[in-house]
């Protein structure tokens, strides 16, 4: 039980403008998660319904090209461009809050004249296959980015959103209760003390009124 003195009530109301100051920081500090939380959401779904348009068209071509060159002759391009695809996972932050990112060594689509065969001697479809998938290749990569961010963001939300709700329904109340008790506390001892010493005065009139 706190002491019912003035130090203590003045502490107890600086604790409770900290806390309405804490509350407000982090509303802010809410505000700005969703915000890049959202403009991180759009891409995020763009990339994903990309992904299924892409696969299914480079599906297609693949298909054609197979039919038309031999899945032999498919195959020995597909080992002959083979290649080493670096990826390093980096730290980022957004506003304190830490998240993994994806650093590429390479670009995921390349140029026909770059991936280590002569298109020349290949059917258009084999080269929209091949630029689809690398395509895809890219989507992907991007959708692991966003992935990370998101789900970083996201949980970052749902913590401080607790941790206001904790503030403002549960520890500020109770400060201002505690700040209540001890104000009418105090308001009435000093009353008390008035009505003494009033009565004290009144006494020694009255003595000094019959001396």
């Amino acid at each position: 039980m706190i002491h019912t003195t003035r130090t203590n009530l003045l502490l107890l109301k600086d604790k409770s403008r900290s806390v309405v100051n804490s509350i407000g920081i982090l509303k802010a500090r809410k505000q700005a998660l969703i915000k890049e939380f959202l403009a991180a959401t759009l891409p995020f779904l763009r990339s994903r319904e990309e992904i299924r348009q892409f696969y299914g068209k480079a599906l297609r071509e693949l298909a054609i090209a197979v039919g038309r060159e031999g899945k032999n002759s498919i195959e020995s391009i597909v080992k002959a461009t083979e290649r080493e695809f670096g990826i390093d996972v980096i730290e980022k932050s957004i506003w304190g809050l830490r998240y993994k990112d994806l650093l590429f060594h390479d670009v995921p689509v390349r140029a026909p004249d770059k991936r280590g065969y002569d298109e020349r001697g290949t059917t258009p479809h084999l080269e929209e296959s091949s630029g689809l998938f690398e395509k895809l290749l890219e989507f992907m990569l991007h959708i692991a980015e966003y992935e990370s961010k998101l789900k970083r963001l996201g949980e970052e939300i749902v913590h401080t959103t607790r941790r206001i709700k904790v503030l403002e329904e549960m520890i500020l109340p109770g400060l201002k209760l505690q700040i209540k008790f001890i104000a009418q506390y105090i308001g009435e001892r000093e009353r008390e003390s008035f009505y003494r010493l009033k009565r004290v005065k009144n006494i020694l009139a009255e003595k000094k009124g019959h001396a």
